[in-house]
């Protein structure tokens, strides 16, 4: 199987439509566009019966303390952890292409709904659930798709890595806010076939450049 996209190419940087956070001059960070990334597959096994897709990013800090902090910065040789930013699972074996923004057009407040999702597919929390737990205005449950914000001040590019996986299941045995774990463990003896396509964001100048020109530029 061959996962590809018209949205960025593998190991290179994913434009900051994409992302949930993108550089600004004065503030850091402002909120982006948010759109999902667009992707396309083929070369799929005989058997298969659903897709799962699952964005991860490995690269997220293991501790808060220096994180979006002046002054400070997140050193590279931080242990780290991963961060989930897509769990769609039941996607229809005939489908072979997800559109851009067809999942995701925009940051919702509190969260997109969810499990239910466009073409009867269903989608779980990402990790901004628990990320924004004690934020007053954010705080919720934020099912689907939110893209990159990672710290502003972190010294390691940050790997956004989308795995398409297809199953020899219909439906996941997983249910109500279930997660990249649980479906990461419902997947177990049920792929058929995996590929991946890994983009790259930083949301700090020195590793983004190019990034805070093009936004200064808006």
């Amino acid at each position: 199987m061959k996962l590809s996209s018209l949205s960025f190419s593998d190991n290179e940087s994913m434009p900051d439509r994409y992302a949930f956070g993108k550089i600004d001059a004065q503030s850091h960070v402002i909120l982006a566009d948010n759109f999902n990334p667009q992707f396309s597959w083929g070369e799929v096994p005989d058997g298969t019966r659903s897709f799962a897709l699952i964005c991860h990013d490995p690269d997220v800090p293991s501790k808060p303390d220096d994180v979006n902090q002046e002054g400070r910065t997140v050193p590279a040789s931080l242990p780290r952890v991963d961060f989930f930013h897509w769990v769609l699972i039941d996607l229809d074996p005939e489908l072979r292409e997800i559109e851009e923004g067809s999942f995701s057009s925009g940051i919702t407040p509190r969260g997109k709904g969810g499990p239910l999702a466009p073409n009867e597919a269903r989608q779980g929390i990402n990790d901004y659930t628990s990320w924004f737990a004690a934020d007053r205005d954010m705080s919720g449950d934020y099912f689907g798709y939110d893209g990159p914000c990672p710290p502003w001040n972190d010294e390691l590019l940050h790997r956004y890595i989308f795995t398409l996986y297809a199953l020899d299941v219909p439906k996941l045995d997983v249910h109500g806010h279930f997660n990249g774990n649980d479906v990461l463990k419902a997947m177990q003896g049920h792929i058929l076939a995996q590929d991946s396509l890994t983009g790259v964001y930083s949301l700090n100048p020195d590793l983004a450049p190019k990034q805070i020109g093009s936004t200064a530029a808006t």
